[in-house]
């Protein structure tokens, strides 16, 4: 669903808002990149095979269906050249995920090339060749890289392959299934004749792109699902040679700093920039409407000059409260019922029934902090101006056709004269992927400001902290229900918090009837089968700038469900795991993933004293995790996460390792917001600034983690976000078992626990 509105919103609104080695990835130099992949697309001698080719309607009950053209066409997907290396164009951005990997394994196993020749590349912005199909727009986020792109990868590798043999029998003279490929080498068995793919990429590429293609059984790949293919990034993030938009120079550039309002919603009432000016290497300083940039000869001279300007802001628009005002006003709105986001039978009277009759009556309030994304490269962007008008951005692009659409609402030009040179991004968790380009746009609007030189805009981590777009503050307040048997008969959930929806070219299709469905997903559809439910929302008004955070709603929704549902069977004097087993008998997936996770985690082993062990299980993205997490609560309350074992069903899996890393990466991420992570407020100024104040994961918090795969004939899903929601109610649920207390309040810090 989130999909379909997400696509929805991009064709309805955004036009409206205007607003190493031999294993290394070898990317084109970005000056170059470009120009190359124009003269090759010239027929310079590669064969370049496009992804358009008949898609056929996807299986997977859950899947969105891919929207694409029904003829090919060729445009750069696979590039075959004379040096005998096949290069893959991602069109989504890899900041630090493994998709350009992934990508290349999908082309590579149907193209039949030997993984030692494959390399990969950014493809350019261009939303008519390389659009998320389930976006409508070219972009990245909601673990859909593999989903979306699975099809017409295999099929443009399937091509270029039935080109190159088609090639190579044109050669030789004889039929096309006399001839096979394997590990880059084309061959004629009979006439024992072979030839690499670089000599014959000149020749295929002059050949007709094929209408229908064969693609592989599962039972033949080589590549997709082999555990020990190593990425193509690693050698290259390792020596230092992998570009990232920080490293970027261009002849003349100057580096930008911006002074923002520390309240948000502020903006500039006055500014004195005498001093500022006189510092060693400001070139310029220049007031905006998004506030005062000052351009220097470098980072440093840039950041001093900052700190010497004398701003006055106006807050009389600005977000004033504390974390604690805002807090009581959320508990004010939890009092009335808000907007209806799922509701069946009577929830009132189901719980009510089950008190009077020998059941149990489970209460709850769950409060989740703001958290900042806090990716380890700040943001930050590089932007030059061409003489022809437009301009030439270098960043990781997360959403490269909203960027290209806000920089050319800000330049006055098309939003094809906006250029964008994707880069490595140094994460994200959702930051980068803005719905009105933020930090692009900054760096446009000085660029515009100051013509003369590039121009790279560049964040501190003190910016990124304050910076907001965070995931929002939200409350829940939660009443369920066991009958006497122990059955879940009743539900009711009310959610309270930010819409980072609201006011932009998504609001249209993803906000119903006053409910923001990123609010509630995980929540409204949860799978345990309860039949009188009732979901609502009420959604708060604040200058703080919200957005998605990894996994989205699912990272607050999961939490309070399934913490809900172990003091559920506590009340109902059942074992966790088969408390949920019992509700997951029509969702074979989801209790797959239980089951493993349990079994692979000892579930129902006797303990030492002190030690717990809870569970917890959720779909998310159209993927299906479990995760179960052991920890030890000392004599003085404090508690170590000890051991986490999970189990994911994403489908068919491209990549093993990659699958594995993501649900590491996610185990550590929930973990860690889960200990001490919160963004809070005083007079609306935030109070964090740095990691010495917004604390990551420690390694010394870092447990041991157990990663689990589902072998599945399904559709690939995603790994990128699924394996988050679930980590930290299971930490939760541990603790819960050892001292019978549960964890509704986060961070884990607040009540005093580690």
């Amino acid at each position: 669903m989130l999909h379909h509105l997400i696509r929805q919103a991009a064709r309805n609104g955004f036009a409206e808002h205007g607003f190493g080695d031999r294993l290394s990835l070898t990317p084109l130099p970005a000056s170059s990149r470009r120009g190359f992949l124009k003269a090759i697309g010239a027929g310079a001698g590669a064969l370049v095979v496009g992804a358009h080719l008949p898609l056929p309607a996807l299986a997977a009950e859950a899947a969105p269906k891919i929207v694409g053209p029904a003829d090919p066409r060729p445009h750069a997907f696979v590039i075959v050249a004379p040096d005998n290396t096949v290069t893959v164009l991602a069109k989504h951005l890899d900041k630090g995920q493994g998709i350009v990997t992934g990508l290349a394994t999908i082309v590579a196993e149907e193209l039949d090339a030997d993984w030692s020749q494959v390399r990969g590349a950014f493809a350019p912005a261009d939303q008519k060749l390389y659009a998320n199909h389930f976006f409508g727009v070219q972009g990245t986020g909601g673990s859909t890289a593999v989903a979306n792109s699975w099809d017409e990868l295999r099929m443009a590798g399937a091509a270029a392959r039935a080109m190159l043999v088609a090639a190579a029998a044109a050669r030789w003279n004889v039929p096309a299934g006399e001839v096979t490929v394997s590990k880059g080498v084309v061959r004629h068995a009979a006439g024992n004749r072979s030839l690499t793919f670089g000599e014959l990429a000149e020749e295929a590429a002059k050949l007709p792109v094929p209408q229908q293609v064969k693609l592989k059984e599962q039972k033949d790949y080589v590549l997709i699902g082999k555990p020990d293919l190593h990425r193509l990034d690693h050698v290259s993030k390792t020596n230092g040679t992998a570009i990232f938009s920080m490293d970027i120079r261009r002849p003349g550039q100057v580096t930008a700093v911006l002074a923002r309002s520390p309240r948000f919603g502020g903006t500039v009432k006055s500014v004195d920039d005498a001093a500022a000016r006189k510092v060693p290497g400001v070139i310029e300083v220049v007031s905006l409407p998004v506030g005062v940039a000052v351009i220097a000869k470098n980072t440093w001279a840039a950041i001093k000059g900052r700190e010497a300007l004398a701003v006055t802001w106006d807050d009389g628009k600005a977000e004033t409260r504390g974390t604690d005002a805002m807090l009581a006003d959320y508990r004010k709105a939890a009092e009335t019922p808000g907007a209806g986001a799922a509701n069946k039978g009577d929830a009132d009277k189901a719980i009510a029934d089950a008190k009077a009759k020998g059941g149990h009556a489970v209460e709850g309030e769950f409060v989740f902090p703001y958290l900042a994304h806090a990716p380890m490269e700040p943001l930050n962007a590089v932007v030059a101006l061409n003489p022809e008008g437009g301009c030439t951005i270098w960043a990781g692009s997360q959403f490269q056709t909203v960027e290209q659409m806000v920089a050319a609402h800000i330049l006055g030009c098309k939003p094809e004269q906006v250029k964008i040179d994707t880069q490595w991004a140094g994460g994200s968790f959702g930051r980068r992927a803005t719905t009105n380009a933020d930090y692009i746009a900054e760096a446009v609007m000085i660029a515009k400001a100051y013509p003369k030189a590039p121009v790279h805009l560049v964040w501190t981590r003190e910016d990124d902290i304050k910076g907001g777009r965070y995931r929002p503050l939200f409350l829940h307040r939660i009443t369920a229900a066991v009958d006497a048997k122990g059955d879940l008969v009743g539900w009711k959930q009310r959610i309270v918090g930010q819409s980072f929806m609201a006011g932009t070219p998504f609001e249209a299709v993803m906000v119903k009837d006053g409910v923001d469905a990123t609010m509630v997903e995980g929540a409204s559809d949860m799978a345990y089968p309860v039949a009188n439910l009732a979901v609502d929302a009420h959604t708060l008004a604040s200058p703080v700038t919200t957005l998605w955070w990894r996994s989205v709603g699912h990272t607050h929704t999961a939490y309070a469900k399934e913490v809900m549902i172990d003091r559920l069977a506590k009340a109902a004097g059942k074992d966790p795991v088969a408390f949920r087993m019992e509700m997951l008998k029509d969702h074979p997936r989801l209790a797959g993933v239980l089951k493993l996770a349990a079994e692979k985690a000892g579930w129902g082993q006797p303990l030492p004293q002190g030690k717990g062990r809870g569970v917890a299980v959720h779909e998310s993205f159209n993927t299906y995790v479990a995760h179960v997490a052991d920890v030890t609560v000392d004599a003085k309350g404090q508690i170590k996460v000890d051991r986490i074992v999970v189990a994911v069903d994403c489908g068919e899996v491209v990549n093993p390792d990659i699958v594995k890393a993501q649900m590491e990466g996610g185990a550590g991420w929930g973990i860690g917001h889960a200990l001490r992570g919160e963004i809070t407020m005083t007079d609306g100024v935030v109070d964090q600034a740095n990691f010495d104040s917004y604390l990551p994961l420690r390694m010394s918090d870092m447990p041991a983690v157990e990663v689990h795969i589902v072998p599945s004939h399904e559709r690939p899903t995603g790994a990128g976000e699924p394996g988050v929601p679930t980590v930290a109610p299971a930490v939760a649920n541990a603790v819960f078992s050892v001292t019978g207390q549960p964890l509704q309040t986060l961070p884990f810090s607040r009540g005093g626990i580690v």
